[in-house]
């Protein structure tokens, strides 16, 4: 044959790739991607995971900027705020940093690094908040608060660095933030509606769910609560942790129509123990103030936890699970 046009044709027709199997797919994420980027779950034993050490975006914090009235450091202008009593001691938030790292490291998981200069952004700290992992890689949020506008560069080029794949960017007048959301299963997940994530972002992320044929539930949080990992979070393939007065009664009946057992936190602990980190099924990284009776609850649940003092960071309002996003989680 030497007409070039079915030349042509008859190769692209021989050499096309198809659209099956989907993007998500394991082998095709390794084909193409180098690893079988995203998660489905926030149970499974974590591989890999995306961090930042507290630095020089904390001297932001400017100890003559008190707010008496509300009882913070803040100043309204540039839009930080650090709600402490107490002015941060960084050398101490970065052992403790340091300490979470090292029990993340002793537990098999490879720990990566955020890319880019922060700038003021002193609650950087918190690689929960820019970016949500799901199947086949990350949706790019859009911050909620004027002093973190701006993450999402500096995480959008780590992303790019490592390889993983970004499905898709919250635009337009969206609000997304990380903290808010939270896998129950492989088929479910839900988002903390509120003073920092409306509905517009809620649904830009439902559209990527839905086409990996997720169920997306939305979560009316209470008050200025900003985020649902203040009161709930997944400990095991079917239990959670949870403080019931952070959470609408519609939420509980939504987890127990799928089968999700929960522990109530007791009015006596620390509220930063629900903003724990599971690493496994079962298995979980803990900040100090967790009473014995929570523990006891745990311990009959079948559930093992590690300790981890973190009292100065979440002084930036932020705790375990905020400072980290799994990049990658084993499948149950």
């Amino acid at each position: 044959m030497t007409n070039p046009h079915w030349i042509y044709t008859q190769t692209i027709k021989t050499f096309a790739a198809g659209a099956e199997p989907g993007f998500e797919d394991p082998g095709e994420l390794a084909a193409t991607w180098g690893k079988v980027w995203g998660i489905d779950n926030d149970v499974g034993r974590i591989r890999e995971i995306l961090m930042h050490r507290p630095g020089p975006e904390m001297a932001v914090v400017d100890p003559s900027k008190r707010l008496p009235e509300i009882g913070s450091f803040g100043d309204p202008s540039v839009g930080w705020y650090f709600q402490s009593d107490t002015p941060p001691d960084i050398p101490l938030m970065q052992r403790q940093h340091a300490a979470f790292v090292a029990a993340l490291e002793s537990e098999g998981v490879i720990v990566h690094y955020l890319d880019g200069e922060a700038g003021n952004r002193l609650k950087q700290v918190y690689t929960r908040d820019p970016l949500i992992m799901v199947k086949g890689g990350a949706i790019i949020c859009r911050m909620g608060a004027r002093i973190r506008r701006g993450e999402e560069l500096a995480v959008t080029r780590t992303l790019a660095r490592l390889g993983i794949p970004i499905l898709r960017t919250i635009n337009g007048t969206g609000v997304m933030e990380g903290g808010s959301f939270a896998w129950l299963n492989d088929k479910t997940c839900a988002i903390g509606v509120g003073v920092r994530v409306n509905r517009d972002g809620a649904e830009q992320v439902r559209d990527v769910l839905a086409r990996q044929g997720v169920e997306l539930l939305i979560v009316d949080l209470v008050g200025y609560d900003i985020h649902l990992d203040v009161s709930f979070l997944m400990i095991d393939r079917d239990l959670a942790i949870l403080n019931p007065m952070g959470l609408p009664f519609s939420f509980l009946e939504e987890l127990r129509a799928r089968g999700i057992r929960w522990i109530e936190t007791d009015p006596a602990d620390d509220g930063w123990i629900v903003n724990s980190l599971a690493i496994a099924p079962g298995r979980v990284l803990m900040p100090e103030g967790a009473t014995n009776r929570t523990l006891d609850r745990l311990a009959a649940a079948g559930v093992s936890w590690v300790t981890i003092p973190y009292a100065e960071v979440q002084k930036n309002g932020g705790g375990l699970h905020c400072s980290t996003t799994p990049l990658i989680r084993d499948r149950l």
